[in-house]
């Protein structure tokens, strides 16, 4: 199997975005979206898994390795970042529907996009890896405090424990101050030790610093606005829960709404942590393939 990586750039709002494919020329297309603070290097560990069966397609978010950095946070708003994302696949597939993979914050833009009405004409499937709907989350929270019980309390506290960092996040000097510390030991020692992944896995990319800290925005620029206001996004495509049940950041407990906003949604429980597209590629990609494959025949 080759990895050899064809590479183009697209343009959407001014943003050039650094475009990679692999893979199959004729076969299926497999948009591969990544988190903070990942490139498109993330997915190194399963574009193998997947190049014999589909055309490969991932990028650089905005504000990522290859990809324009914007400067103004307003610019990491959900809604440009979901126009990148279609701006993406309208060059690379343009006459063909995608399936979609998408991690932490790529799946989170992911979601905004899988909302959007036009997104039955263009998406697939779309398969999501720790990165919640905001608005969803935000829903899912409030039903809880609105109605509390016991179990509810215990759950959204849960979460907001395990999204406490994102609070500096939105604070300039504390959020160097915090990226610096976490990543003090280096990048396959920081996810050996929060996510447990083997750190041979691990290549640290060249622009981790900048796109930790310029990254920074997509917290400023959204976790607010849709937890304070979340709407009503109902999702009319297949999607994919691949959750991971010792995700330190995205606890599980908050999918347990998620079917009243998607019409046709799968579940699937691993035992990892959240940069399971690392430690547990193998699992990701064969549970993408069988998602697939199994819409195909019905």
């Amino acid at each position: 199997m080759s990895t050899a990586m064809d590479r183009r750039i697209v343009v959407n709002e001014g943003m050039h975005l650094a475009v990679f494919e692999t893979g199959k020329p004729d076969g299926e297309t497999i948009v591969l979206v990544h988190g903070w603070p990942d490139t498109h290097e993330l997915w190194s560990h399963i574009v193998p898994l997947l190049e014999d069966d589909y055309r490969v397609v991932s990028y650089d978010v905005r504000g990522a390795g290859e990809s324009t950095i914007p400067q103004e946070r307003s610019a990491y708003r959900l809604r440009n970042l979901a126009s990148d994302f279609y701006a993406v696949i309208d060059a690379v597939s343009p006459d063909r529907k995608v399936h979609v993979l998408a991690h932490d914050w790529g799946a989170v833009q992911a979601w905004e996009a899988a909302a959007e009405p036009h997104a039955i004409d263009r998406i697939a499937s779309y398969t999501s890896i720790s990165g919640p709907n905001l608005d969803h989350l935000g829903k899912w929270s409030r039903s809880r405090l609105a109605k509390p019980t016991a179990e509810g309390i215990r759950h959204v506290l849960a979460q907001v424990r395990a999204s406490w960092y994102t609070v500096t996040f939105h604070i300039p000097g504390l959020s160097t101050l915090r990226i610096k510390r976490q990543f003090a030991k280096g990048w396959p020692a920081f996810l050996q030790e929060f996510s447990g992944v083997d750190p041979a896995l691990v290549t640290q990319n060249s622009t981790l610093w900048s796109d930790a800290t310029n990254g920074t925005n997509l917290y400023r620029a959204n976790i607010v606005p849709r937890l304070t206001k979340p709407r009503e996004r109902y999702v009319d495509i297949p999607v994919q829960l691949i959750v991971n049940t010792e995700d330190v950041a995205v606890r599980p407990y908050h999918y347990a709404d998620t079917g009243k906003w998607v019409k046709n949604l799968t579940r699937n429980d691993i035992p990892a942590g959240h940069w399971s597209p690392i430690s547990h590629a193998r699992d990701i990609a064969e549970l993408t393939k069988t998602y697939i494959a199994g819409l195909a025949a019905e």
